[in-house]
C-alpha cells in the first residue's frame, strides 16, 4: 500500500488526550494518571490512522516509530552531504569488487542487555530469504552474509548494485537474533508480534490503546556515548490522527508539539503565541519529500501513445494546484520528476530536447499532429480508431487535497478536449486498481527522497511488469533500453563518470516518453509548535536540518536527530 501522510476526514476527536495542561499537569483524559508530564512529554500526530498494533518491523505494517525510536540502521543517509552516515556500524567499504565490509560500533545492547553483534546483522539480512519479506529482493544479486567476528560482517554479491546497497543499508532496521528466531517465517511474515519489542533505539514502548502509543526513554542508549547524542523529551506520545480542525486547534493552543499531515492554514499561525513553525518560514513552507506524479495506465488506448501523454503534460497546469489548492506550501515538479535534492542532475540538453510546460495551445497542437480529433463534434477528440475517450482519473475519496487536485488536472484536460473525469473511491480500492493495472488514470507520489535518483527510475521502469504491481512502473510502460540504464545506474558509484551520464539519458528517456507526468512535489508535512519544545529542524539556514517528521521514511534520513536537538521552550 502506497504510504500516505495526507489528512482524510477521520476520527473525530477522541485522540484529544492530550487537553490544555500546563507543564507539569497531566493531559485531561486517559486514566487520569500523571505518567506524561507535560514538560517531558512530545505529542505528535500524523503517522497513525488506526489504533498501533502491528509491532512486527519485518511485515509491512508497524506502528510510528517503530524503526527510528526502537529498531535502528547500520547507517543513516544526509541528505545534504549527500552521503551514508554511520550510525549502528562503526564504518561500512567495499573490500573488493564484489565484497563489502561492516564494522560495528562495540558496546551496543539491546533494551534486554543483550550485545549487539554481527551476528544480529547477517541473521536480519539471512530473513530476507523468506518469501515474502519486503526486502528479499537483495537476495537477487546478493551470494552471502558472513559473521566475521562479533563485530565484523562480511556481504559478497554476484552483482556489485552500490546505489541500491546503499539504499538497503539505511532502510532497513536490524532485529535481535535472540528473539527473532523463535519466531516461525508465517509469524514473521502475518502480523503481530511481541507489542514489548527488544530494540537498540532511545526509546521503547511504554504502553498504547486505541488512540495513541506511547514511548518512553530508555537509559544506556549507545549514541549517548558514541555521538553525544541525547533525547531530550522522556516520552513521546503519538496520537491516532484526529480530525484537521482539530489538529490545527490543538497545535494553536500548545496541546500538540508536531503535526506530520496536511494542515492547510497553518501559514496564519507563524507568528503569535504560541508561536508555530513549518520547515521554511515562507513558501513553500515544506520539505519536497516526493514527487506526485499522474500515472497512466499505458495498456489502454489512447494513453498507450506516448504523444497523447505529452499532450496531457502540455495540457496540466502545476502551478494551479500549487497555489489553489495547497495555497503555495508545496512547488511545482521539475519535467524530470527528480527531487530538488538532485538539481545537480538536471541535464538542459535533454530538458531543452523533452522539457515541458503548462501550455494549452501546444496541447491541441500536438493532438492534432498525432492524428486525435473531434470527428462528432462533442468537444472531446476521439482515439486514432475513432472510438470516444471517457477516462476516469481516480483518487482516494477523503483524500482532500488530492480530490481538488483530480478535479483541476480533470478541467485542464477536458479543456483541450480529452475526455477525463474525477472519481473518489475508497482507498483500499485504489491500492488495488493501481496494483492491478484497473485504471485509467491515477495520482501516485512513491517516488521519494532517497540516496540517489537511481530509485526514481526504478520507479517509473521497472521490469518486468507482473499481474501485480506493488511498488513501482503502475504505468506498466515497457522499456527494454530505460530499464537497462536504471539496472546499470544501481551498480555505478556515485563518483563514476558514468554515472551522471546514466541519469541524463534516463532524464532524456522520461521526459521523451512520459510514463508518468510529474506534477507537483509532495511536502514533508510538518507543523510544530513552539510553546513546550523549541528548535526544531529548519530548511532556513545554510546548511538544512533533518526533516521534522516522524514518518517511517524520515528515520533512515537522521530524523532522531532532532529529538537531540530541540529543547525546552522556557
Amino acid at each position: 500500500m502506497t504510504k500516505r501522510r495526507h489528512l482524510p476526514a477521520l476520527i473525530a476527536t477522541a485522540a484529544l488526550a492530550t487537553a490544555a495542561c500546563t507543564d507539569d499537569e497531566t493531559p485531561e483524559g486517559g486514566d487520569g494518571d500523571d505518567e506524561f508530564p507535560r514538560g517531558e512529554t512530545l505529542y505528535s500526530t500524523g503517522t497513525a490512522w488506526g489504533p498501533p498494533g502491528d509491532f512486527n518491523p519485518i511485515s509491512a505494517g508497524g506502528v510510528t516509530g517503530l524503526n527510528g525510536l526502537g529498531y535502528e540502521y547500520l547507517f543513516e543517509f544526509d541528505t545534504v552531504a549527500q552521503r551514508l552516515s554511520p550510525w549502528l556500524a562503526e564504518s561500512g567499504a567495499w573490500i573488493a569488487a564484489l565484497e563489502f565490509e561492516v564494522l560495528l560500533r562495540s558496546g551496543i545492547k539491546w533494551s534486554d542487555g543483550k550485545p549487539f553483534t554481527a551476528a544480529d546483522v547477517a541473521f536480519t539480512f539471512e530473513l530476507g530469504k523468506i518469501e515474502g519479506v519486503s526486502y528479499g529482493g537483495v537476495w537477487d544479486w546478493l551470494e552471502s552474509v558472513e559473521v566475521v567476528d562479533d563485530l565484523t560482517v562480511r556481504f559478497r554479491f554476484r552483482e556489485a548494485r552500490q546505489q541500491e546497497w546503499d539504499n538497503i543499508l539505511y532502510t532497513n532496521e536490524i532485529v535481535p537474533k535472540h528473539v527473532f528466531e523463535t519466531y516461525t517465517a508465517d509469524e514473521l511474515l502475518g502480523g503481530p508480534l511481541d507489542a514489548k519489542p527488544v530494540v537498540t533505539g532511545p526509546y521503547e514502548v511504554h504502553s498504547f490503546d486505541d488512540e495513541q502509543i506511547a514511548w518512553v526513554k530508555r537509559d544506556g542508549w549507545w549514541a549517548t556515548e558514541a555521538l553525544d547524542l541525547e533525547v531530550r523529551p522522556k516520552y513521546i506520545v503519538d496520537l491516532v490522527t484526529p480530525a484537521n480542525a482539530d489538529i490545527l486547534h490543538m497545535l494553536v493552543e500548545g496541546r500538540l508539539d508536531l503535526a506530520n499531515n496536511f494542515t492547510p492554514g497553518v501559514d496564519d499561525f507563524l507568528t503569535g503565541d504560541p508561536e508555530l513553525s513549518t520547515y521554511y518560514d515562507k513558501a513553500p513552507f515544506m520539505a519536497p519529500v516526493n514527487t506526485a506524479m499522474l500515472i497512466p495506465n499505458t495498456t489502454r488506448k489512447p494513453l498507450d501513445d506516448p504523444a497523447f501523454r505529452r499532450a496531457m503534460a502540455y495540457a496540466i497546469s502545476p502551478g494551479e494546484i500549487v497555489d489553489a489548492v495547497y495555497g503555495g506550501m508545496v512547488s511545482e515538479a521539475h519535467p524530470t520528476g527528480l527531487l530538488p535534492i538532485w538539481e545537480r542532475y538536471y541535464d538542459a540538453e535533454a530538458l531543452r530536447e523533452h522539457g515541458f510546460v503548462f501550455e494549452p495551445s501546444s496541447a491541441v497542437e500536438i493532438l492534432a499532429a498525432a492524428g486525435y480529433q473531434d470527428a462528432d463534434g462533442d468537444g472531446f477528440v476521439e482515439t486514432l480508431d475513432g472510438e470516444k475517450i471517457e477516462m476516469q482519473l481516480v483518487v482516494p475519496a477523503g483524500w482532500t487535497d488530492w480530490e481538488e487536485a483530480a478535479r483541476a488536472i480533470a478541467r485542464d484536460l477536458s479543456d483541450v478536449g480529452i475526455n477525463v473525469t474525477a472519481s473518489f473511491i475508497d482507498a483500499a480500492e485504489v491500492d488495488a486498481a493501481r496494483g492491478t493495472g484497473d485504471f485509467d488514470l491515477l495520482i501516485n507520489n512513491s517516488s521519494w527522497v532517497t540516496n540517489s535518483p537511481w530509485s526514481h527510475f526504478q520507479y517509473l521502469f521497472e521490469l518486468p511488469v507482473r499481474d501485480t504491481q506493488s511498488l513501482s512502473n503502475f504505468s506498466r510502460w515497457e522499456d527494454e533500453l530505460a530499464w537497462e540504464l536504471t539496472q546499470e545506474l544501481a551498480t555505478l558509484a556515485a563518483d563514476d563518470p558514468r554515472y551522471p551520464e546514466v541519469i541524463a539519458e534516463l532524464q532524456r528517456i522520461a521526459m521523451r516518453d512520459l510514463p508518468a507526468l510529474p506534477i507537483w512535489y509532495n511536502g514533508a508535512w510538518s507543523q510544530a509548535c513552539n510553546a513546550v519544545w523549541t528548535g526544531w529542524p529548519s530548511g532556513d539556514g545554510d546548511e538544512p536540518g533533518v526533516y521534522p517528521s516522524f514518518w517511517s521514511e524520515m528515520w533512515g534520513l537522521g530524523a532522531v536527530r532532532m529529538l537531540t536537538e530541540i529543547e525546552r521552550a522556557d
